[in-house]
């Protein structure tokens, strides 16, 4: 029974954490509009910098990043089952890229879970996030496409884990949370083959 509870302790709370829509927030205080009803709906970072400019995107990236780590940092020092293969971290992340996409406080809408996630997994593997940081600025300069950046990073992403001997089930947590975030971006992929993706500059 104790361990059940840990592990919904830890879900449920990542899971809000996650939810906490910080984009919207930026946009809701600074101009009183709803980000849900710009550009492309999102309340991710890409979309804040159509509304608030190149400073508001990276501020909102770093604060979605280290929203995606800090529950999976504090599962990872404090849980106390199942420490040996990692689960409850992974339980973490998984709860808060789905809060960050289908947020409680916005009727479960939200953005792509990209910085997010990238965040879960810099605390899972610092140095395999990096390298999926900088792949993913990498491809989004030279392609001018955020979302093509953040397509072809997170696939890498379990593939680069595996490189790093990572515990299995955080190979199948970037597995699995590349498959997601890229369903996230199936409306991205559609205007990519039409032609009609916006580019960041």
């Amino acid at each position: 029974m104790e361990k059940i509870l840990e592990i919904l302790a830890v879900v449920i709370s990542s899971y809000i954490i996650g939810s906490i829509p910080t984009g919207y927030i930026i946009v809701k205080v600074f101009t009183g509009e709803d980000i849900r009803t710009i550009g492309s709906g999102s309340t991710g970072a890409t979309n804040v910098k159509r509304v608030m400019g190149k400073k508001w995107f990276f501020i909102t990236l770093l604060l979605d990043a280290f929203k995606g780590a800090l529950p999976v940092i504090l599962a990872a020092m404090f849980a106390k089952t199942f420490t040996g293969i990692g689960l409850l971290p992974v339980l973490a992340a998984v709860a808060v890229i789905i809060g960050h996409s289908k947020s409680v406080f916005l009727k479960f809408t939200g953005g792509k879970s990209v910085a997010s996630g990238v965040g879960t997994i810099l605390a899972l593997n610092w140095q395999v996030g990096l390298i999926i940081a900088a792949i993913w600025a990498v491809i989004t300069f030279f392609t001018r496409y955020v979302s093509v950046g953040s397509i072809i990073a997170l696939a890498l992403s379990p593939f680069i884990m595996w490189a790093f001997k990572a515990p299995v089930a955080y190979i199948c947590y970037c597995a699995l949370g590349a498959l997601y975030i890229i369903w996230l971006h199936r409306s991205n992929i559609q205007r990519l083959i039409k032609g009609e993706e916006n580019k960041v500059r």
